[in-house]
């Protein structure tokens, strides 16, 4: 029995702490609403959402959107031989001819084909302008084209000892790589063209790319080199030879032929090596350093970069599926494109960015919306696989 005076020690401690109530936890009512602080977070988050909704993750096609064919195309992982101009239209070589597609309304010419002596052809280039094209010839030759007449200019001779199998333009220069391991600066208005020389290369220069700034050249070739030029330091006095490079780069352990500026970070230059290397490297080329090396595991053929996003797409030889996209700088893999059967020669972007073609041992020429689709892009067609060449049906 409890004593009368503990009975009323409880009764009074009920009164003050539990008001009366004999169970703490009674749910007789429902819990008030939010008021005050509460209701504005909740209004704010709401605001919040709606004016700023999640990022749409786009998806990536893994198929080509089309599919044309490129028979003859040279198997040569040292040649240069797609490019994609400002005027939306694609050049190929194939063998001795050279072929333009206009992306605008899908058709198709043939610009030139060189005989025997001079060709196959080794390397194409627009100019900027997106109106002329160099093509580069196994004779040692460089012819220039104006592709809206279809009429020659002018040939570059004496520039190298032998087949030029890349090209770069910065403005009214053009660059030429050589497998004599020489690169030359042409000023194609002047007839006394040759204005710079830059020796450093001992063997073929297969990969030539100037900066977006066009500050910088990247050079790589066949001696497992890069080469990063400054155009401020170059010199066009015959006295002195040659011009000395900025930084050399001696990481890689075979042919460089794929170099690619970085887009959103001028001084970022991307680079792959070859089948004894397999690695793609980064470097900042205003210390010198390589910031990262990654092995793709196979022979890297080509590089591009997003212009939108910080992706960047290879091209490799010697694997099942040869394109891989890539995230920077965590380079995770975001998708691996399948179609192509052999491995990739080139690459090009398409002026807005969006689309990237890719020619292949395979003889197939594919475009890839890999990049995304641009607002200016009108809508792609339905993916086709065609004749890129069936108006020249004697092209075996």
């Amino acid at each position: 029995m409890v004593p009368p005076a503990k009975q009323a020690y409880r009764r009074l401690l009920a009164e003050k702490f539990l008001g009366g109530r004999t169970r703490i936890l009674a749910f007789r009512n429902k819990p008030p609403e939010p008021q005050g602080m509460l209701q504005q977070i909740s209004a704010e988050t709401q605001t919040s959402s709606q004016i700023n909704p999640a990022k749409q993750h786009r998806k990536i096609p893994k198929f080509a959107e089309r599919t044309l064919d490129a028979p003859g195309v040279v198997d040569d992982y040292y040649l240069n031989v797609l490019d994609w101009g400002s005027k939306n239209v694609v050049s190929i070589a194939l063998e001795n001819t050279l072929y333009l597609w206009n992306s605008s309304d899908s058709s198709t010419s043939e610009l030139v084909t060189v005989d025997d002596d001079n060709g196959p052809i080794t390397s194409v280039s627009w100019s900027c302008e997106g109106q002329h094209i160099a093509i580069g010839l196994n004779s040692s030759d460089i012819q220039l084209w104006d592709a809206s007449s279809s009429r020659k200019l002018r040939t570059l001779q004496g520039v190298h000892e032998s087949r030029v199998g890349s090209l770069a333009w910065n403005s009214n220069i053009l660059t030429t790589g050589g497998m004599d391991g020489k690169i030359v600066n042409n000023d194609v208005r002047m007839r006394s063209h040759i204005v710079q020389t830059y020796r450093g290369h001992e063997a073929e220069v297969c990969g030539l790319r100037w900066s977006g700034s066009c500050q910088q050249l990247a050079s790589g070739g066949n001696d497992n080199l890069v080469h990063i030029w400054d155009a401020s330091m170059a010199s066009s006095n015959p006295a002195l030879g040659h011009t000395r490079w900025l930084h050399r780069f001696i990481d890689h352990l075979s042919a460089v032929k794929a170099l690619a500026w970085c887009p959103f970070q001028s001084n970022l230059l991307a680079s792959g090596g070859g089948g004894n290397d397999r690695c793609i490297k980064f470097w900042n080329t205003h210390t010198g350093l390589c910031l990262n090396s990654v092995d793709t595991g196979a022979q890297v053929c080509a590089l591009i970069w997003n212009k939108n996003e910080k992706e960047l797409l290879s091209a490799c030889g010697f694997i099942q599926k040869p394109l891989i996209l890539w995230k920077y700088p965590s380079m995770v893999k975001l998708a691996e494109l399948e179609g192509h059967t052999s491995r990739v020669l080139c690459l090009a972007q398409s002026p807005d960015g969006s689309t990237v073609a890719s020619v292949a041992a395979d003889e197939t020429l594919r475009f890839w919306n890999v990049f995304g689709t641009s607002e200016a892009l009108k809508p792609a067609a339905k993916t086709v696989h065609t004749g890129m060449f069936n108006s020249f049906s004697h092209i075996r």
